[in-house]
């Protein structure tokens, strides 16, 4: 089913055969291991990626072995109970990072660290003032600026490391769908979930010795992990941000076809996407229904997008006063500042969903519209 979504395409320099992809952060053994996964099957319009992929690679994890080497254990510490924002991609989840990230008593892993994991404590002050020329001006699902101190993803970090990771999709769109195991990580065999693990711990423990603080931590994927994450911190804060499904299908589909335009290995098949953003998404309800109720109820919290949107002031006061996280006074000015600069900012528009889109995100979402008290807009399912 084709859905015919309207966008302006992205950017084209972010679609230039030779323009520097996010896997140029990969340790050799989570390059290879990927294009394994893959096959090999890369488009030869990309062998050029992956020529320069696979030399900047090595260098990677030979400044990994020296930054292991120069490193020394007490000057790390684990970072005590994170707090997650969770959520499906494109409800606001980004947002809500960067405004939580203005109290100076939070810490958080930044776009560099998650980018180039492998030895970010050892070169990233002779490094980074280099670099600026690798990343886009904007980001090519939205429009939203970049920059390598913004915050990121954490699960960026672990796909460059070598961790078991769903985003390897994104170089790889027309391969089969999303292992259930590598979101889940409880599924994983133990060998490989005990490799998340360490991969996972380390990042945190050297992200937090880069910048000490509450670790505020946003990837969609730990939606999935809630037993895993609560194992590992018992006392973790959980903030679920939800959409309006009927804007989330749209600006998600946008999502993964500008991704993987931008740093995609192979052409994608717009049909795969589609149908892969139908199933994940209900793939994630059905886990977090399952799993949820391991969170006691004052480490959780429910965040709708329209609401963060409409007053991000009011919804960061509620959120810290749910969780206790001191006073919101100290980060306030900060966070008027942040909604200030991105008053100008417009979101994606879309055309208008027909009647034979709605009618299919109606009938397979509609348990969860339902749930999450949205409006099924007329659409029949």
């Amino acid at each position: 089913m084709s859905s015919s979504i309207a966008r302006v395409p992205p950017p084209e320099n972010d679609s230039r055969p030779y323009a520097p992809r996010m896997w140029h952060g990969c340790s050799a053994p989570a390059w290879w291991g990927m294009l394994a996964r893959a096959g090999f099957r890369v488009h030869p319009k990309y062998l050029g990626i992956c020529l320069v992929a696979s030399t900047v690679s090595c260098l990677h994890s030979i400044l990994g072995h020296l930054q292991d080497a120069w490193e020394r254990p007490s000057d790390s510490e684990l970072p005590a109970d994170p707090l997650f924002i969770i959520g499906h991609w494109r409800t606001g989840t980004t947002l809500l990072h960067e405004l939580l990230i203005e109290d100076p008593a939070h810490s958080y892993p930044t776009t560099y660290r998650c980018m180039d994991p492998n030895h970010f404590l050892l070169t990233e002050k002779w490094f980074k003032p280099y670099l600026g020329w690798m990343l886009p001006e904007k980001r090519p699902m939205d429009g939203m600026e970049t920059g390598w101190e913004k915050p990121q993803e954490d699960e960026f970090a672990l796909l460059m490391l070598g961790a078991p990771s769903p985003y390897r999709t994104i170089a790889f769109p027309n391969e089969p769908s999303w292992d259930a195991a590598e979101l889940e990580i409880d599924s994983l065999p133990h060998r490989l979930r005990r490799r998340w693990e360490r991969h996972f711990l380390r990042f945190l423990t050297r992200a937090h010795t880069a910048k000490p603080g509450r670790m505020v931590l946003k990837s969609p994927t730990h939606t999935w992990r809630i037993p895993a994450l609560l194992r590992l911190f018992p006392k973790a804060r959980f903030i679920h941000v939800v959409r309006d499904p009927f804007d989330l299908y749209p600006s998600t589909v946008h999502l993964w076809r500008a991704l993987s335009r931008a740093h995609g290995l192979q052409k994608y098949r717009q049909d795969l996407l589609e149908e892969r953003v139908f199933e994940v998404f209900l793939h994630m309800h059905r886990r977090l229904d399952a799993t949820r109720g391991l969170v006691p109820k004052e480490q959780w919290a429910e965040c709708r997008y329209e609401s963060l949107v409409a007053d991000p002031v009011e919804t960061l006061r509620r959120l810290y006063a749910h969780f206790n996280l001191g006073s919101f006074e100290a980060a306030e000015p900060r966070v008027r500042d942040v909604v200030a600069r991105r008053s100008s900012y417009k979101t994606n528009r879309f055309k208008e969903l027909g009647e034979s889109l709605g009618g299919e995100i109606s009938r397979r979402w509609g348990a969860v519209i339902d749930a999450q008290g949205y409006s099924r807009r007329g659409f029949g399912g």
